[in-house]
């Protein structure tokens, strides 16, 4: 079975169910989980998390409280491992960054793509493919294809 890391988006959206992708979400995760693979976190999509989900709903966030951010941020250490943040992340981003000519945001993408490969991660489940896109040594996924890759398989 594969290692999976989930993308903010996808963490965003399970863990707000009045979300339009919160089911789509919710049963992509699930189904990797019955397939046997691990799914992980890692601090940045934490601390991404923690910014959108605090960020008023006017300016694109969800306006959700500080104590309900906390909460929902402890749940979900609590049912999924957080991968390690080690020296050679950055040595690793570095690389990715000028070996693939990687500018603007995407940086804080290669950073994610950086602690994958640091950690034996393999996949990134994300509803955003092109933000992980032209980088080697990972496999994206997104949760429409889990569920009919599934649905193939029964």
């Amino acid at each position: 079975m594969a290692k999976y890391l989930l993308d903010t988006n996808v963490v965003l959206r399970f863990s707000n169910p009045s979300d339009a992708q919160h089911d789509l979400s919710t049963e992509a995760v699930a189904t990797l989980l019955f397939q046997g693979n691990e799914c992980y976190l890692t601090a940045q999509i934490l601390i991404e998390l923690w910014v959108v989900a605090t960020r008023p709903v006017d300016v694109n966030g969800l306006g959700w409280s500080v104590e309900q951010t906390r909460d929902i941020t402890e749940q979900l250490l609590d049912h999924f491992p957080v991968a390690g943040e080690t020296s050679q992340i950055f040595p690793s981003w570095f690389a990715l960054v000028t070996d693939n000519r990687i500018k603007g945001k995407r940086a804080h993408d290669a950073r994610v793509t950086a602690v994958m490969l640091t950690s034996g991660i393999s996949h990134i489940l994300t509803l955003n493919p092109n933000d992980f896109s032209g980088v080697p040594g990972i496999t994206i996924v997104r949760p429409q294809q889990v569920l009919s890759e599934a649905m193939t398989t029964e």
